[in-house]
């Protein structure tokens, strides 16, 4: 079974309604028990960083994700639910993360936009493959999909990298994978077909294990 986390910070039925599109099925908790005991894990979320902390945190979440990822579970991170995973964030901050992976959040263009880029980083873009990564094993490089964001992430460990894509002049990084755990800044379930083959790549992974 595939849970989805709720913390109070996401949108929790588009990532459960594109799953079903594909076949599998999901259902959403915020009890960290059924969280341990899931076969995957998916961690959505929107809004500010701190705040998303707190509710993880107060819910005792953020030490059932932690050992979920440790058992090298399939690990789905979206948006919000990728920039967690990292030490801090410069939001308000800096703000503790969960610190699975080693980096920090920060805010595009901090010293001005160039002339004609708006923020956040809304709308449709593109991914540049930078390894093999099995969830995006049928999708081609360069596809189109969906970003609304304000911050990105930088890892200190480049090797954990899966995609990055550019916006303004500047490439970020738009994916991560290490693992079972695959997080990618873009929305997966509003990326069309593309995300749609993301989220049956990661269900026959889930599959696969069979936990």
């Amino acid at each position: 079974m595939i849970v989805v986390i709720d913390y109070g910070m996401g949108n929790l039925r588009s990532v459960v309604k594109g799953f079903e599109k594909v076949g599998v099925t999901a259902e959403v908790t915020g009890d960290p028990d059924v969280v341990r005991a899931a076969g995957g894990v998916v961690l959505p979320g929107v809004g500010a960083f701190g705040m998303a902390m707190e509710h993880l945190q107060a819910a005792g979440l953020d030490v059932a994700i932690k050992e979920v990822v440790a058992a090298d579970k399939p690990f789905l991170g979206i948006c919000l639910g990728l920039q967690l995973l990292f030490t801090e964030s410069e939001e308000f901050g800096p703000v503790r993360g969960l610190d699975i992976l080693p980096g920090r959040v920060v805010r595009f263009f901090p010293d001005g936009a160039p002339a004609g880029v708006k923020i956040p980083h809304m709308g449709w873009n593109g991914i540049e493959k930078r390894r093999p990564v099995t969830v995006l094993e049928d999708v081609p490089d360069g596809s189109y999909v969906y970003f609304v964001h304000s911050f990105y992430v930088a890892p200190d460990d480049p090797s954990v990298i899966a995609t990055t894509t550019e916006f303004g002049g500047q490439q970020f990084v738009s994916s991560v994978a290490t693992g079972r755990l695959f997080a990618s800044q873009f929305h997966p379930e509003k990326s069309g077909e593309v995300g749609l083959r993301i989220l049956r790549s990661f269900g026959r992974i889930v599959e696969g294990v069979r936990v």
